[in-house]
């Protein structure tokens, strides 16, 4: 898909100190979702201690939504000039990023993190030695309205900056 590639192009147009790249891409094709839903399944019990009927409904409904599927892997290099905070800053940013592009181009994108993110079984799956799950971002298709939530208001996170009382 031509418009996908240039989605993951822009998104990789990111600020990135030290030119590092400290993330990775994997894509989910729709033929692997069953296969997604299976080791979620497998999963949710080392989660949840007791998972509900619910709980196993949801996770499969997680697997097989939206037509374009990546998880977003934050591969950051333990001891590297760069501190890790500012490559994980790089990978928050190549996500947002990449919603953004797709938003531009008339697409619904979203990106959840869940129990998915966090299961060690899950992330054994998706990621090597270091590395660590930064979400699952969901594509939907072009022109379907996007479900907006509540955001914050704006007053309550801007503030001018007050310099410190000289000496």
């Amino acid at each position: 898909m031509e418009e996908l590639e240039h989605i993951l192009t822009i998104a990789m147009r990111t600020p990135d100190h030290g030119k590092i790249a400290p993330w990775r891409f994997v894509m989910i094709g729709r033929h692997q979702r069953q296969e997604l839903a299976d080791l979620l399944t497998k999963a949710l019990p080392e989660y949840y201690a007791e998972p509900t009927p619910a709980h196993f409904a949801k996770a499969l409904e997680f697997a097989h939504q939206a037509p374009v599927m990546i998880a977003l892997i934050s591969t950051p290099i333990q001891g590297h000039k760069i501190p890790v905070w500012e490559q994980e800053l790089s990978c928050g940013a190549v996500g947002m990023n990449l919603l953004h592009a797709a938003n531009a181009l008339g697409y619904v994108g979203g990106w959840i993190t869940g129990w998915q993110a966090y299961s060690p079984r899950v992330t054994r799956a998706f990621c090597r030695e270091g590395e660590r799950i930064a979400g699952f971002i969901f594509l939907g298709t072009p022109g379907q309205p996007l479900e907006e939530r509540p955001r914050p208001e704006l007053a309550e996170h801007v503030s001018e900056w007050t310099p410190p009382e000289r000496d």
